[in-house]
């Protein structure tokens, strides 16, 4: 089997997608996700002009091989652009591979380790009793970890809480927007949302909580540690990573679970973070992380020092992310949870998948490969439009991290 040819199909289905779909001589194809959210139109080009043209030719079952000649063989390493544009081709090979041996993924990573991944969805309010009744909304739902979000009293446009009826979604058409952020007034909140929460769902109920990069490592650890009787699943990104080390003095205050990652594109971003087991979860994506082959090396890696996984899983990613997800989480050992923000149900038809939810978990299905396909004609209906994430000031006007 040799790779005949590769093409980029750019649609905007509700939201931008970049999906790369690899060609064989036999008929068989794989499709890989390439969406960075914001930045689309660079990995394409990356993937146009510099990759697609050395796959032609090649031998789509070497995907290790693959692997390292687009990581080393380019000199300059790492990088969301680059690390996205292995990543969509690394998961279109496995793809191609599972569907040639006629087995889903799953079975050629280990098989199956569990029979369903455990997922987490969002829940958001403007003040506690609107987040209260999300959470109950989604309990009715089935699922049985919940991420929640709130309006901040005093902050205009808190992070995770959308505007109007519709649901979140921060990628806005157009030209960036801005928010605004009190870290002060968000560490005096936060706790009095999640004891007013356990106080309404009981303590069986998973709870985590996003704070997206927003605190010094001294306030996280002061959040993580008022946070403590409320025993959340875990705190996501406390506090910016390019430091692994300021995680080191959040854990000497705190025994809330720490997650992060999910900005990552290389294991080295989170190498001493796990062998320091300065974190609980490592929530690198798929899809920005150079794909299922270092993925795997990294959940292995983690398995090590008993950290578990909790890869991102938010509209900014494909239906073929999502299914490589579920497949990976299904197969190693050290799996925590998986983030499940549905896609549109325009997005649905787009991306057709075999993978479902059912009772607070998602099952990847049992079709050949990743299980999911993409239709074309209907793509087509749906053109690229320039979008951005949202950017957050202080209320002194400081531009800080969003």
């Amino acid at each position: 089997m040799k790779i005949t040819a590769a093409r980029l199909i750019v649609c905007s289905p509700d939201r931008n997608f970049v999906t790369l779909k690899i060609e064989t001589d036999e008929g068989t194809y794989g499709l890989g996700d390439a969406t960075l959210n914001g930045r689309e139109l660079a990995v394409a080009a990356y993937l146009e002009e510099h990759v697609i043209p050395c796959l032609i030719g090649r031998d789509p079952f070497a995907i290790e091989d693959m692997w390292q000649y687009l990581y080393r063989g380019a000199y300059w390493r790492r990088g969301p652009v680059t690390m996205t544009a292995i990543s969509a081709v690394d998961v279109a090979l496995w793809d191609i591979k599972g569907k040639a041996l006629k087995t889903p993924l799953y079975n050629l990573l280990g098989g199956k380790s569990r029979q369903g991944a455990l997922v987490y969805t969002h829940a958001n309010g403007n003040d506690i009793p609107d987040a209260i009744e999300s959470v109950k909304e989604h309990l009715a739902q089935g699922y049985l970890a919940i991420r929640v979000q709130c309006g901040v009293p005093g902050v205009l446009g808190s992070y995770g809480v959308p505007k109007g009826d519709k649901p979140y979604e921060p990628a806005e058409r157009g030209l960036p927007s801005e928010s605004l952020w009190s870290t002060e007034r968000y560490l005096n909140f936060v706790p009095r949302l999640f004891e007013a929460i356990r106080k309404e769902v009981g303590e069986d109920v998973h709870l985590l909580h996003d704070v997206h990069h927003r605190l010094t490592p001294i306030e996280a650890a002061r959040l993580g540690r008022e946070l403590e009787p409320y025993h959340l699943f875990w705190l996501e990104d406390p506090t910016p990573a390019e430091n692994q080390d300021a995680f080191r003095l959040i854990r000497q205050h705190t025994v809330t679970p720490i997650a992060t990652g999910e900005v990552f594109n290389s294991f080295w971003d989170a190498h001493d973070l796990i062998r320091n087991q300065w974190i609980d979860y490592i929530r690198m994506t798929i899809v920005h992380g150079g794909g299922i082959t270092p993925l795997k090396k990294a959940a292995d890696f983690a398995s090590v020092y008993q950290v578990r996984t909790g890869f991102h899983g938010a509209t900014d990613l494909s239906p073929v992310t999502m299914a490589a997800a579920l497949h990976l989480g299904l197969a190693v050992h050290n799996f925590g949870i998986q983030e499940h923000m549905p896609h549109s149900s325009l997005t649905d038809d787009v991306f057709p998948h075999a993978y479902r939810f059912e009772a607070g978990y998602m099952y990847p299905g049992d079709v050949a490969g990743l299980g999911v396909d993409i239709d074309e004609t209907l793509a087509a209906k749906y053109p690229y439009q320039r979008a951005y994430l949202p950017i957050a000031r202080k209320l002194d006007g400081t531009l800080t991290d969003w």
